[in-house]
């Protein structure tokens, strides 16, 4: 279990991280190990997440880093989750949620509303379970954190992105309401906890440009440089970032 020395920032953090096999997820693993944060990562995909896992290990040796299969789709299994981490480690410091997924069509009226019911499950769904799980735990931190990724596109809906723009801005408002509830509900020492919603316009890693060297990928996050966007909200005060979109990409 964790001391109760922890006064902010990044070292000796308790950071637990949603969606952790995919290529955001690794990055991310790897640059909290790094800042000396206790991570626990959670995905759906034993493979991928045993990856991400071990990429972090070997890239912060001696950095505790752990991994669990979580279904986020379970309200109950996620809740646990987020009791667990509180349980054993004495606090929870931070939330990063990278689930993500898109589906699109050619054109509107092309649209397939089983798209919708996908990437309302995926991109809505595991955001509202992660936040009622993780709420009280977050604001009894001294410099908790709950980080969105999200997408341009949800201000900026295209005609065959109308699924995947309007599940992302779903989830965008649902996490400036949690920010919302940080503020109202912070105590005589003022908000310490901060939900915020960082916006790219896609991701981009290593492997995709290997895949298509001749790509530019104009706009694109890359999958590192998003990391340290999210590492960097503990070092930003709660009251500058809470309930806000932080855009790493131009507006729409």
């Amino acid at each position: 279990m964790a001391t109760d020395t922890y006064t902010g920032g990044l070292e000796g953090a308790v950071v637990a991280v949603a969606g952790a096999g995919g290529a955001a997820g690794r990055a991310a693993l790897k640059r909290l190990a790094r800042a000396g944060a206790q991570v626990i990562a959670a995905d759906a995909d034993p493979e991928h997440l045993a990856a991400s896992v071990d990429a972090a290990r070997v890239e912060a040796p001696g950095a505790e880093v752990t991994g669990e299969i979580v279904d986020l789709l379970d309200p109950e299994a996620t809740e646990d989750w987020a009791a667990r981490i509180e349980k054993d480690h004495g606090r929870v410091d931070g939330l990063v949620h990278l689930v993500g997924g898109w589906r699109g069509s050619a054109s509107f009226p092309e649209t397939d509303l089983a798209d919708w019911d996908l990437l309302h499950r995926l991109l809505i769904r595991t955001v509202q379970h992660t936040s009622l799980a993780f709420h009280d735990g977050l604001m009894r931190s001294p410099d908790g954190r709950y980080v969105l990724i999200s997408a341009a596109g949800a201000a900026a809906p295209t005609a065959g992105n109308a699924a995947y723009a309007a599940a992302k801005a779903a989830a965008e408002a649902w996490t400036l309401a949690l920010g919302d509830s940080f503020r109202k509900l912070s105590g005589e020492n003022g908000l310490t906890t901060a939900a915020t919603v960082l916006v790219i316009k896609a991701l981009v890693h290593d492997e995709m440009r290997a895949q298509r060297p001749n790509a530019k990928f104009a706009g694109y996050t890359d999958a590192a440089d998003l990391a340290e966007a999210v590492a960097a909200l503990w070092n930003r005060s709660p009251t500058e970032v809470n309930g806000t979109r932080q855009w790493l990409t131009p507006r729409p």
